[in-house]
Formats: C-alpha cells, structure tokens, sequence
C-alpha cells in the first residue's frame, strides 16, 4: 500500500487489510510506505490512528517508511492509492518497476476507472472516516478475490 507520506491513507490500507487477513485465517504480510519520505520514522496521522481504533485496529505501532525500488523484488502484489503515486513509483523503480505488480488500489473496486483514494491529510476527522470506509470496501474486494 502506497501513498505519498504514508501517515494517512497507506497505514489505514495496511491495518485494514491485515486485519481482514487475519480474520480469514490467511498469512499476507502486509505493508505500506510513502513516495516522499517526508514523514520517514514517523507514526500514523494521529486522526487515521484514531479512526482505525473506533473500527477495532490497531495501526498505533506503524511508522512511515519511504517506498524504495526494492519494494519490487521484496513484494508481490503494491497498490498505489492515487495516480500521483503510481507516477512517483515509476520514477523511484526506473528499471526495477515491474507493472505486472502494481495497480491502482480501487481498480478492484472500479476496474479501468482510475480513481484515486481521496487524502485526507490536513482536513477535517469526516475525511479520514469517509476514506477509513472507502478502503475498507476495497480490502473486502480484494479478499474476495484472491482467497477462493
């Protein structure tokens, strides 16, 4: 899961996910990181942290990393939150992008749509709900489609 300072969108995508994973008796290794490494070391926004937790995750203990083109060899699935993001992808891998790796994170949702995940950084909390649900929809999504 990729965003761009992995404080807001990126650790709600992963504590999502890994929930829901854990819920359906799978091991993923779930992760997030930011195309800008401006937050580098730091904890979630405080708002997505206190979101996660009204919905029963914990994402407290996660700190935002920067997205490195070993991101592509280390994983086997990256989603981008935004277009931004994938364009900053591709930039970061040069020769190391692998797009048969990568798509957008609601085209499970919207295929061939190109939507992004709204950031809710520096808004007001209904944004950070608004996209805690929009996430939590799409983790549903790829659930179902890749435990069968």
């Amino acid at each position: 899961m990729v965003c761009l300072g992995n404080i807001c969108r990126s650790p709600l995508a992963e504590g999502i996910l890994q929930h829901k994973a854990n819920k359906a008796g799978v091991n993923w290794q779930v992760e997030s990181a930011g195309t800008n490494g401006y937050h580098t070391g730091e904890p979630p926004h405080p708002l997505s942290t206190k979101v996660a937790a009204e919905n029963g995750i914990d994402i407290s203990k996660q700190l935002s990393r920067r997205f490195a083109a070993a991101d592509f060899e280390e994983f086997d699935l990256i989603y981008a939150m935004a277009n931004d993001v994938l364009d900053d992808m591709q930039r970061i891998g040069r020769q190391h992008f692998d797009s048969n790796k990568v798509s957008l994170f609601l085209d499970e949702s919207f295929p061939g749509e190109q939507r992004d995940v709204p950031d809710p950084w520096n808004g007001p909390e209904k944004h950070y709900h608004e996209v805690f649900e929009i996430i939590e929809k799409n983790c549903d999504q790829i659930i179902a489609k890749y435990i069968k």
